[in-house]
């Protein structure tokens, strides 16, 4: 069964499956992991985009999430793994559904979107577009715009990314994902629009290289695109 319809599932059933990423101390838990899960996560509160503090979070919820799966058939050794990792991805959407409440957060939603991008394209987008709303120095629509592109959907990145990219404000970094998303698109004429929209970064100096490794690869993609 795929994460999202699985997720659905268990949000049916009486207990919340929004129960699963939160600390629940029983008498097989690890004293260290609990001392480590409590500061991760009031790290977490004070700044719910520290990466590292949500990815090492993020494991343990894992390894907690996979070691709590029922057993199966021993002979049945696939399905098993399936299900601990089906476990555990449910673990770290919990976490980042619920770091997600927080109105300055915006790495959680990545995360749940790099959770979702198989299975609820409508869903990731919505999710990709609140994170970059929520972020304006433009990281998040770096982070976006690279998932998107990773995931096969060069065309869903371009139309995140035209929509919310501010040449002036953001990363150049978001540059780099949309022209290479217009290439990957067969949209070689958009690439160029991309690159020229850099002329407005106030520090030109720190965008030139950048320009003209662009530029190449619009170049090399002219060359190789039927019709261009």
């Amino acid at each position: 069964m795929a994460l999202l319809p699985r997720l659905r599932q268990l949000m049916r059933r009486p207990s919340s499956a929004s129960r699963v990423g939160a600390r629940r101390p029983t008498k097989a838990a690890r004293r260290g992991d609990t001392l480590h899960e409590d500061a991760l996560r009031s790290m977490l509160s004070d700044d719910p985009n520290n990466e590292r503090a949500f990815v090492a979070l993020a494991e343990i919820v894992r390894r907690r999430a996979a070691e709590a799966s029922p057993d199966h058939d021993p002979l049945s050794a696939e399905t098993t793994d399936t299900e601990r990792q089906r476990a555990a991805d449910l673990a770290v959407w919990a976490l980042g559904e619920e770091l997600a409440g927080n109105p300055r957060a915006w790495y959680p939603l990545i995360e749940v979107a790099r959770l979702s991008v198989h299975d609820d394209n409508e869903g990731t987008v919505r999710r990709l577009t609140t994170a970059a709303e929520r972020d304006p120095s433009g990281k998040a629509l770096v982070e976006a715009l690279a998932l998107l592109r990773e995931a096969g959907l060069p065309v869903d990145a371009l139309g995140l990314g035209v929509g919310h990219w501010r040449p002036r404000e953001h990363d150049p970094e978001v540059a780099r994902h949309l022209v290479l998303a217009s290439i990957e698109a067969g949209r070689p004429l958009e690439a160029k629009q991309h690159i020229a929209a850099l002329d407005l970064y106030p520090n030109q100096r720190a965008v030139a290289d950048l320009k003209g490794e662009l530029a190449r690869d619009v170049a090399h993609a002219e060359q190789t695109i039927p019709g261009t």
